[in-house]
């Protein structure tokens, strides 16, 4: 199809689209920011989602009214102390949790430990071995290797298509990331956390890249545990908090490696003995992290009204269309896909390998089109449908061949 075809149906897909309204709703580049042959696309909201217009406001009445009027009297008045449990609420309908199961804070690495140690400890005695998938983000590597040292156990890296065959008798814990950071696979949620279950283990998943992009099911799948950033998919702003969803069923039994005071079934009674608080404020460690749970909390307004099922919808529509323009565009043989183009094994993201793919990206970047590199040969590419339109996909296409 020839450009100008691309062009008019992207113009048609974008008067059709039920969310484009929502893109109002975020702080977006203009034409008139860059070039004038390419106005700002962003595709790294798998790294950093862009800003909601409502969150500046918020934030400043929390650091003038709340924190400089109020002072500790915020921590009862304006709900700081509740914020934990308050926003976990609202991330979980996003990943198909109801409420009282996720706790909001700390950062994912710290939310990892928590529960592969928490998992290990559940599963019991006689399993000493936590299996990883061998191509899993290397944090999530690092953090289950600690957890292995401070529980006695060892850990296994398995190929993802080999790892529900993996797992035994001695079967702890299996972390597994939901979606590749790298190539955008979708992992299959329901049969990996089935096949574990069935070996008597548990599963964490990391929904880094999945919360926010698409359904995750974790109710619904009978997930153990699971962890997610919120600075992706979720626009809570750069550093923001991560969470921890333990299941209803494990809440009682849960034992947290980060005993804190603020998990303490008491935590104004400053006892030396730590008895632990009851359902997911186990997962609480430390004084939440006030400012940037604001942030995150008027971030999440976006989401007032739309369904997690319209938004995978539409973005396996954008990525189906960026593939398509790619494909019209680009100079046959210059790159290649990695992301699966099979809809049930594709997250919200599209990998290409290119030769000379940090070079590329930085051409990119320096006409506005914003994706992002990882070595040593991939050009990523992120979709978030809550800002992002087909004319956008368009542009970015047509610039990526215009600079390849």
């Amino acid at each position: 199809m020839s450009g100008s075809a691309l062009a008019i149906r992207a113009a048609e897909l974008d008067a059709a689209d039920e969310l484009g309204k929502i893109r109002e709703q975020f702080v977006l580049d203009t034409v008139s920011d860059h070039a004038a042959d390419a106005a700002g696309v962003y595709l790294d909201g798998n790294s950093l989602g862009a800003l909601p217009a409502a969150v500046p406001a918020h934030v400043a009445d929390v650091v003038a009214r709340e924190w400089g009027e109020l002072r500790i009297r915020s921590w009862t008045e304006s709900g700081w102390w509740e914020a934990p449990e308050r926003i976990g609420d609202l991330i979980a309908p996003l990943v198909g949790a109801a409420a009282g199961q996720i706790v909001v804070g700390d950062s994912t690495s710290v939310n990892v430990f928590k529960a592969v140690v928490g998992a290990v400890r559940l599963a019991g005695e006689g399993r000493d071995e936590i299996l990883v998938d061998e191509g899993t983000f290397p944090t999530d590597g690092y953090i289950a290797t600690s957890a292995a040292r401070l529980t006695g156990c060892t850990v296994r890296p398995v190929p993802l298509d080999s790892l529900a065959g993996a797992v035994g008798p001695r079967t702890a814990a299996v972390l597994i990331n939901h979606v590749d950071y790298r190539s955008g696979r979708l992992h299959d949620l329901p049969g990996l956390t089935a096949a574990v279950q069935a070996a008597g283990a548990l599963v964490v998943w990391d929904l880094c890249h999945s919360a926010g992009a698409l359904p995750v099911g974790l109710d619904a799948h009978g997930v153990d545990l699971a962890v997610g950033c919120t600075y992706k998919f979720l626009n809570g702003g750069p550093g923001s908090p991560a969470y921890l969803y333990v299941a209803e069923r494990h809440q009682a039994a849960f034992d947290s490696p980060l005993p804190g005071w603020n998990s303490h079934v008491e935590p104004f009674g400053m006892r030396p003995e730590f008895v632990p608080v009851d359902g997911a404020r186990r997962g609480r460690v430390g004084t939440p992290d006030i400012l940037s749970m604001a942030a995150l909390e008027a971030a999440l307004g976006v989401w007032d009204g739309v369904s997690v099922e319209a938004v995978r919808a539409k973005s396996l529509a954008l990525t189906d269309f960026f593939l398509e323009c790619v494909a019209a565009y680009v100079p046959e043989g210059r790159v290649s896909v990695l992301t699966p183009l099979d809809h049930d094994a594709r997250g919200s993201q599209v990998a290409l390998r290119c030769e000379d793919a940090s070079e590329v990206m930085a051409a990119l970047i320096a006409r506005g089109v914003v994706g992002d590199f990882r070595a040593p040969d991939v050009l990523r590419f992120g979709f978030t449908p809550l800002y992002l339109g087909f004319a956008d996909v368009e542009r970015a296409a047509r610039v990526l061949a215009e600079v390849l």
